[in-house]
């Protein structure tokens, strides 16, 4: 669902995916690694060289403002000799009400990115939805959620999408399968609403939108779904979600596999111009 709401973006359907949050763990970890810092006798530079990151990084990460990738987390752990407790502490970071608990590490990813790339099988991308659309996916997929949890999980899928918005911005592109829209999940007036919106993002100077056809023999997308992003340290990161869990992917062999799969999803994918005549096309048919 690429977030744990049933919706592709990790905002509910895990088990304690929805329960709520009181404190900022991120700015817990950063005052354990700072103290661990000021322990080993080492400034923000020395540290930074020691990982290595930027010494912007190590601030950010340190003032809970910046969520550690796991390798900053295993070096940090290896030149602060520190027992496991960062490795411990990482464990509980990124706590967002209504995403699920195995999405919220790939959210704050997301939210350092400067490359995001998402092919969808199932469902239209979290980051992608309407309000409509969100809601009537939310309400379709078991358990029976009551009206409280259906507001929580849509408003925090919804609120992801402030990604667009952010500065210096993300370079997006997605590739979505055209059965996803046919499908009129909702009603009629939802498709209409969400081609609408679509249209809207692939006109943005930063989304690439491109749309699977219907009929397409070679397809490099049989294993269904997939999720990359690059962070500004311009390191990859894949992620991948089933039924009732995700994964984040950070071993470079398999994150690559994951890039070649995208890129060639891109060649068979419409152009983005192409996809933009369909989605008219599909509009103009309702």
């Amino acid at each position: 669902m690429t977030d744990g709401t049933g919706g592709t973006d990790g905002t509910g359907g895990s088990p304690g995916g929805s329960e709520p949050e009181v404190s900022d763990s991120l700015r817990t970890f950063g005052e354990v690694l700072k103290a661990f810092r000021r322990r080993a006798g080492l400034t923000q530079e020395e540290f930074a060289d020691l990982v290595p990151y930027s010494v912007q990084t190590v601030a950010k990460i340190e003032q809970g403002r910046r969520f550690p990738q796991p390798d900053f987390v295993a070096r940090a752990e290896e030149a602060l000799d520190a027992f496991g407790t960062l490795k411990g502490a990482a464990r509980h970071l990124s706590r967002q009400p209504g995403l699920a608990s195995w999405f919220r590490q790939w959210a704050k990813f997301e939210a350092e990115a400067v490359t995001l790339w998402t092919y969808e099988c199932r469902v239209i991308p979290g980051l992608l939805q309407t309000e409509p659309y969100a809601r009537a996916v939310t309400v379709s997929v078991p358990p029976v959620k009551d009206e409280e949890q259906v507001d929580q999980q849509v408003a925090a899928r919804l609120e992801r999408q402030e990604l667009f918005r952010r500065r210096p911005p993300i370079a997006f592109s997605f590739i979505i399968e055209q059965a996803l829209i046919e499908r009129g999940t909702g009603n009629p007036e939802v498709t209409r609403e969400l081609i609408d919106h679509l249209l809207d993002r692939a006109g943005q100077f930063n989304v690439e939108l491109q749309i699977m056809p219907l009929v397409q023999p070679d397809h490099a997308g049989f294993d269904g779904p997939l999720q990359v992003l690059e962070t500004s340290e311009h390191k990859w990161y894949g992620y991948a979600e089933g039924q009732r869990g995700g994964l984040l992917i950070t071993d470079p062999k398999e994150v690559s596999i994951m890039l070649q799969r995208y890129a060639t999803l891109r060649s068979q994918a419409l152009t983005p111009e192409d996809s933009k005549g369909l989605l008219k096309r599909m509009r103009g048919a309702l």
